[in-house]
């Protein structure tokens, strides 16, 4: 029996503007992140949705706190749906970075990962786990899960069957609070929608 997850990346940030790695880094949202997430909690309202799940880090659990609300269901957390950690690029701009670590990056983000970086295939795996550990605890429902950027589109890539050094080619962005549809049964995903804003 297919779990359909409504796959959401977290509201705007402080950091976002300049383009800065937050990755493990608990970065407040930006005003326009609050109001997308209340667009986000008006939306859910409606989706009929019989949980909702989020990452630890605040960005995520402010974004998820509406939807949650206008649902009247309890928030879930789940470390595993954390953003990568990127190491030596935390708080920083790829301009702010050495040149050979971005040119290093930019050819290959999973063999040549930022120093001091979660490895990107751990990632793959812990995030995957998470969402058929989701999708299995709520078979047949509907199911919303905040999560992050490159975190999303790494287990998107391993979900999919996708190399995930191909991650930034295949899925080359991710709206803040644009909804990505998924239907698991067991190890079985498909991909209804992608990076759909909501209304």
């Amino acid at each position: 029996m297919d779990t359909t997850l409504y796959v959401v990346r977290h509201g705007q940030t402080e950091w976002h503007a300049e383009n800065r790695y937050a990755g493990v880094s608990d970065v407040a949202l930006t005003e326009t992140g609050r109001e997308q997430a209340e667009r986000l909690g008006r939306w859910a309202a409606g989706t009929g949705a019989a949980a909702v799940w989020s990452s630890p880090l605040s960005r995520s659990r402010a974004t998820a706190a509406p939807a949650a609300a206008a649902l009247g269901l309890p928030l879930t957390i789940d470390g595993d749906l954390a953003e990568v950690d990127f190491g030596s690029a935390e708080g920083r701009t790829l301009a702010e970075m050495p040149a050979a670590d971005v040119d290093a990056f930019l050819a290959d983000p999973v063999a040549g990962a930022f120093p001091g970086a979660e490895d990107p295939r751990k990632a793959v795996e812990r995030g995957m786990a998470a969402l058929r550990r989701i999708a299995s605890r709520h078979r047949g429902e509907r199911v919303l899960v905040v999560t992050h950027n490159t975190l999303m589109r790494l287990t998107l890539c391993g979900l999919l069957g996708i190399a995930p050094s191909a991650y930034r080619k295949v899925f080359p962005q991710v709206r803040n609070c644009a909804v990505t549809e998924l239907r698991i049964d067991g190890d079985v995903t498909a991909l209804m929608s992608y990076n759909v804003p909501v209304p």
